[in-house]
């Protein structure tokens, strides 16, 4: 059976204790969550750009007390009551800084094409922080396109998990601190669903042709289908690998099997009913069910599901960047990290939140989504790192095959 996580967040106990532990490497041993985390922070493409990067800009920050933060959707505690971030009310209200949160990022790649030209040219997207996964936030550290952090600015970036600290796309953490980490998988609706899904390929029954949505991400879609066919996605697969899942994903498509190819948006269409059964983020699926009814089931498919990190980086022409600095030390404080982790569901990066969690909500200390055991990390895998080319290729003919 596919490892599947319970719907409620309040009333999550462990489960990862009742799971088969399987090899990430396919037989080869399994990675420890340590071993896992550091493999996610691999998915870069090179060493910062030499020469010809965008001038950072001048900090404003002790004089324009001010910081805007772009994320994706259901990744911020929210009081829907009161139509308010909490703990990002409670930074402000501290610092003295105003917070401007807005859920700008639907997908990296589509994010990036909106910012990439002023980016380039050094400019000011009007964000201070944004929040991208390993693979596009190493594109834009070798680019140039990040500034650098004053860690003595965030005297609590010594609180991130000791596997993170050295990635190799930002080596040091000079320029990115994790933001969460997370699973993507499959999921469904319960009652249009009863029977379950236990595969990538049971996404293709005929019952559910045209309501069946897939991530525009690429690491994400192409990893499951590559792991639903039997590739090491940790090793070393290639072109032929990568050119028998995309054959699939095509073929779907152009059968009608896929009504959409979606980045995080793909959660209106389980709502709506458009969309019965998806590749989904872990997190999202939680939050749905909280806020939604409990109607939907995120799964690890039988062959695995892939394992990522996001990541805060200050854009080179951010003119806030002592601010945003202040703002991601009160996140790695533990109590507000675990505040974080106890509405989002997904895997905190900071040392002693799990401590602080019990506090918070002691039935979400042994939750497997944000603090995941070596069982249940076991069915997890991580994209190898591609090379720049790899990255080119690759994207562009995904990029091709979803219509984009």
């Amino acid at each position: 059976m596919p490892q599947r996580l319970p719907d409620d967040p309040r009333l999550r106990r462990l489960v990862s204790a009742q799971l088969s532990r399987r090899n990430v490497l396919m037989g080869t041993g399994a990675l420890t969550l340590g071993g896992l985390l550091a493999a996610c922070g691999t998915g870069g493409t090179g060493t910062p750009a030499e020469g010809g990067s965008p001038t950072a800009a001048v900090d404003q920050s002790d004089t324009d007390k001010v910081v805007n933060w772009a994320n994706w959707t259901l990744y911020l505690d929210y009081d829907d009551k009161a139509q308010k971030y909490p703990s990002l009310e409670a930074f402000s209200t501290s610092s003295g800084i105003e917070a401007n949160y807005s859920e700008d990022i639907d997908g990296n790649d589509t994010y990036f094409g909106k910012v990439q030209a002023q980016l380039a040219a050094g400019q000011d997207i009007g964000q201070d922080i944004i929040t991208l996964t390993d693979w596009m936030a190493a594109r834009l550290i070798r680019l140039g396109y990040t500034q650098e952090l004053d860690l003595g600015n965030i005297p609590n970036s010594k609180n991130l998990l000791e596997t993170l600290r050295n990635v190799d796309f930002d080596p040091g953490r000079k320029h990115s601190l994790t933001w969460q980490s997370g699973f993507a998988g499959i999921a469904w609706n319960k009652q249009a669903v009863p029977g379950g899904l236990r595969t990538v390929s049971d996404l293709w029954k005929p019952e559910l042709k045209g309501r069946v949505e897939v991530l525009d991400e690429m690491r994400d879609t192409m990893g499951l289908l590559m792991l639903d066919n039997g590739v090491d996605i940790s090793g070393q697969w290639g072109t032929a690998e990568f050119d028998s899942a995309l054959d699939v994903l095509s073929k779907q498509i152009s059968d009608g099997q896929i009504r959409q190819v979606k980045g995080n948006s793909y959660k209106e269409d389980l709502i709506s009913g458009d969309a019965l059964a998806v590749i989904a983020w872990s997190g999202d699926i939680t939050q749905l069910n909280f806020e939604e009814g409990d109607k939907w089931e995120f799964a690890l498919p039988d062959a695995g599901g892939t394992l990522w990190s996001d990541n805060l980086m200050v854009p080179v022409g951010s003119p806030h960047k002592a601010n945003a600095e202040a703002l991601m030390d009160y996140y790695y404080d533990p109590k507000n990290a675990a505040t974080v982790a106890a509405y989002v569901n997904y895997i905190c990066p900071v040392e002693g939140a799990r401590e602080a969690m019990e506090a918070i909500d002691p039935q979400l200390v042994e939750n497997p989504l944000i603090f995941p055991t070596d069982d249940f990390l076991a069915n997890a895998h991580v994209l190898r790192t591609l090379s720049a080319e790899e990255e080119t290729d690759f994207s562009d003919r995904f990029q091709k095959a979803i219509g984009n």
